[in-house]
């Protein structure tokens, strides 16, 4: 098991020559599952972040998205500045024409923030599962009054899990919040298990809710004993796709913090990646493009 870099040690960055993918990514494709930091002489790491990288601009970003053939983005705030999101305000005014943004909610967030933070582009709330005492301990957890916020304002709840065990022991929480549900990196369970495991077994679950989406994203995170092209992720990605295509979404994890100690993927061969688990045009139309468009638009 990978643990977060020792705080003080910046992440490796990302791979700086992204190939263009083997196949013609169709007009209007999302990557639904980014991060960005920096400037750091602006907007600083949080004291408690278990982890600091060096920058990660939107231009830098866009550049890549541009090599790849994507149109659109969502930007989520990831642990590095807590629950500040001046970085994301300042990310989506200034370069919003092609960004979404989820963001991690303080516990005394007002309606009038979400107000404003709705019309420069944010889109959900982001919480975390994770026993208590850990390094995420920061973060904002489950909360049923902030996802009602949510749902009042349009927006749905984005979860992340920290633990292979988290989602199997947060579904029936999350499925007694209002409005909808997304679900980072696959739900972050241990391939290893197989389809069986009571973690996967709970995703399927809650897709049958029919107000659930999975992020077909962040294979390594889940994968964390292997290398690209996380072999062992391929009969997962098959069968969420057989089961609702109509409620998977992509992204890269750029610039793929907490790597260190890893190989880092190329971008452009984690699109060839979702042809091998996605092969039909017409589904892999509708994860990039439409199914996005319901949810961040």
């Amino acid at each position: 098991m990978t643990h977060p870099p020792r705080r003080g040690v910046p992440n490796i960055p990302p791979d700086p020559n992204p190939r263009k993918p083997r196949f013609p990514l169709p007009p209007g494709s999302w990557d639904c599952h980014i991060h960005l930091f920096g400037p750091a002489s602006r907007f600083p790491f949080a004291p408690e972040s278990p982890y600091v990288s060096e920058d990660a601009l939107p231009q830098d970003y866009l550049a890549m998205q541009d090599v790849l053939g994507l149109s659109r983005a969502v930007v989520v705030s990831g642990g590095g500045y807590g629950t500040d999101y001046s970085h994301l305000q300042w990310v989506l005014e200034d370069f919003g024409d092609r960004l979404r943004g989820i963001m991690l909610p303080r516990e005394d967030l007002r309606p009038e923030e979400i107000a404003m933070l709705d019309r420069i582009g944010v889109r959900g709330l982001r919480m975390f599962g994770a026993p208590p005492g850990n390094e995420w301990d920061h973060l904002p957890r489950i909360d049923a009054r902030l996802a009602a916020m949510a749902r009042e304002a349009g927006w749905h709840v984005q979860y992340h899990s920290i633990t292979r065990d988290d989602i199997e022991h947060a579904a029936d929480l999350l499925l007694t919040l209002p409005g909808r549900i997304v679900v980072d990196h696959f739900g972050m369970f241990d391939p290893r298990l197989g389809l069986d495991q009571p973690g996967f077994k709970a995703i399927l679950r809650m897709l049958d809710s029919g107000r659930v989406w999975i992020k077909l994203s962040g294979p390594m995170r889940a994968a964390r004993e292997e290398d690209f092209p996380y072999p062992s992720m391929t009969r997962f990605a098959h069968a969420l796709v057989a089961h609702a295509p109509e409620r998977m979404l992509w992204g890269t994890d750029w610039p793929h913090v907490q790597m260190n100690g890893r190989i880092m993927p190329n971008d452009g061969d984690l699109l060839d990646l979702l042809a091998e688990w996605v092969p039909d045009d017409a589904t892999r139309y509708r994860i990039l493009t439409e199914n996005p468009l319901d949810l961040y638009d």
